[in-house]
């Protein structure tokens, strides 16, 4: 499936700038033995540098991933996807690259988007890249749009910042700007943590548009909990707020000043 991006550009070209910009693909992945085979290969299309990391599966996912050219960073047991990212970039940093490219397992996410991302890079080398999906997609499940709305509002209000899609998966990363990532939660939630977080430290952030496939609900694979998941969502956007009166907000200012000071 070509690109959501307007502009084409080739595997080769996409693979090119990748390497020369130190980006690598990190692919996190929890029971999705029927699926992640198919999105790293289709990945290693556009990028020569694939990293999976394997959350303490039970079904075989590593196993399927036998005989391609990724590296495979497995969790003895499941973790939580915040903690198998923070593995996959630890693995990327200490491989010498400096940025990575994340993608779902679950066949959600388009690896064919991936030169939208590369493209976008080479414009913005220093930014950090958030996909951007159409949330009014006809399969889209219902709870999945409302808590994406409720995502929206809470950054809004924790950072100032607009954004279209905060809990979008298909992320660019600057690996030297994420610090220590010592994460208030190691589940799913962690992403809108790291996203807050560097919209704080003055990270520029642009949004990418991608593609987006739901299979029919009797095909779906989710380890969403509704009410465990949201609560834990809830607590932490209380603290998120909270930290942002003390932390957040006075050091986007800090930010500003400086950047005006370098401009005279």
């Amino acid at each position: 499936m070509p690109s959501s991006d307007s502009t084409y550009m080739s595997p080769t070209d996409s693979m090119n700038i990748l390497k020369r910009l130190k980006c690598c693909v990190i692919i996190p992945c929890y029971d999705n033995a029927g699926t992640v085979r198919g999105v790293a290969e289709r990945a290693l299309n556009f990028c020569c540098d694939v990293i999976v990391v394997d959350d303490g599966s039970t079904d075989g996912s590593a196993s399927a991933l036998q005989g391609l050219p990724a590296k495979v960073v497995r969790h003895d047991q499941n973790r939580g996807k915040g903690h198998a990212l923070k593995t996959g970039f630890c693995a990327a940093a200490s491989l010498g690259f400096e940025r990575a490219i994340t993608l779902d397992s679950d066949g959600q996410h388009y690896p064919e988007d991936i030169p939208s991302f590369t493209a976008a890079l080479d414009m913005h080398p220093d930014s950090m890249l958030v996909g951007c999906r159409n949330l009014r997609h006809e399969n889209m499940p219902g709870g999945n749009a409302f808590a994406n709305r409720f995502s929206n509002f809470w950054f809004k209000v924790q950072t100032g910042k607009r954004l279209s899609d905060t809990q979008c998966g298909f992320r660019l990363y600057q690996l030297r700007k994420l610090g220590s990532m010592a994460l208030l939660t190691s589940r799913y939630e962690a992403e809108l943590e790291l996203l807050v977080s560097q919209c704080w430290k003055g990270v520029d952030i642009q949004e990418i548009p991608i593609q987006v496939y739901y299979p029919p609900h009797s095909q779906r694979i989710t380890h969403f909990r509704p009410f465990w998941d949201f609560l834990r969502i809830t607590i932490l956007n209380i603290v998120l707020c909270f930290l942002a009166l003390i932390y957040g907000y006075p050091r986007k200012l800090i930010n500003e000043i400086k950047k005006i000071g370098c401009r005279h």
